[in-house]
């Protein structure tokens, strides 16, 4: 598959990486080593596919532009829009084109996930009584010196937009209601630290934020039978995993541990994951739909717009 990289940030620098071999050009507007400085300027019979690595209010255009001409998009989360009709529209041209759009959300590949996935799927863990996740970096800074990061919802977005994936990831979709209990901005204009969640079966709580100084990620799930646990993302590492078993009526409960240490591979395994996707059309649309729906009614209660 021949690949076009649209955006050569930090994230289009990564997927460069990834693809390798499979990038036959490149496309910015003010980095130099860029081949191409518009899309539109990019021979269309040169390339199959895009990855679009570009800021959040240029996604929705590049899209239409790529899924027009019959090109598959993998596209850097979160894709998000004030005008919702705009992601069905995509998703129906996607479906015209026989094109694949897939929004990239790739803690989906990560390894010990995958084994809460799983033992979600088994029943391992009984009903599910709670979901929580801590989601923190230490990007405030970072953020606040970009003219276009630190605007909007902030954290509530790119950090909360991963969180609602791994909802969707673990528990499938549903007419859940969000509640956001916190929105701070310590350092930045936009959000470096938000609470949110659901008080809907079952029970989810959400922190994510700018302001941890060692990148951290958490997951509890607790269910009637057990629990899972994971602490830490490979590329933070070490990344440990805990299955325990409930012990009746109470007591210290059995557990399996596991830790791992490996570079992330969370990248090419989501690259690969495209590219089999590409084959078939398939898309995740719907996804970015109730996820973009989810954010909007939160950002309706800050009085702030989505983008």
């Amino acid at each position: 598959m021949k690949v076009l990289i649209v955006g050569l940030g930090v994230q289009g620098r990564k997927r460069l990486a990834v693809a390798g071999p499979d990038v036959v050009a490149t496309v910015d507007p003010v980095v130099p080593t860029a081949r191409f400085k518009s899309i539109r300027d990019v021979p269309l019979d040169a390339y199959d596919a895009a990855l679009v690595c570009t800021p959040d209010r240029t996604k929705i255009e590049a899209l239409k532009y790529l899924l027009g001409t019959g090109k598959h998009v993998l596209v850097e989360k979160p894709l998000l829009t004030d005008d919702e009709s705009c992601l069905v529209d995509l998703r129906t041209l996607a479906g015209q084109k026989r094109a694949t759009c897939y929004t990239a959300y790739n803690h989906r590949f990560e390894p010990h996930l995958v084994r809460v996935k799983h033992a979600l799927d088994n029943g391992t863990l009984g009903k599910i009584y709670l979901c929580r996740m801590f989601y923190g970096n230490g990007t405030a800074m970072d953020v606040k010196r970009s003219p276009w990061r630190d605007r909007g919802l902030g954290a509530l977005t790119d950090l909360g937009s991963h969180m609602l994936d791994l909802t969707l990831f673990f528990f499938g979709k549903s007419s859940r209601e969000f509640t956001l209990w916190a929105g701070n901005r310590f350092e930045n204009r936009a959000f470096d630290h938000t609470l949110f969640g659901s008080s809907d079966a079952p029970t989810l709580e959400f922190e994510g934020t700018m302001v941890s100084w060692r990148n951290t990620f958490t997951l509890d799930i607790f269910g009637e039978q057990g629990s899972a646990h994971v602490f830490c993302l490979c590329k933070w590492g070490p990344s440990t995993f805990t299955l325990r078993t409930r012990v009746l009526p109470s007591g210290r409960p059995p557990e399996q541990v596991e830790t791992i240490e490996m570079k992330d591979p969370t990248w090419a395994l989501e690259y690969e994951h495209f590219k089999a996707l590409c084959a078939t059309g398939a898309s995740n649309i719907d996804n970015d739909i109730w996820i973009n729906a989810t954010l909007k009614k939160l950002a309706a209660n800050t009085g702030e717009e989505l983008l």
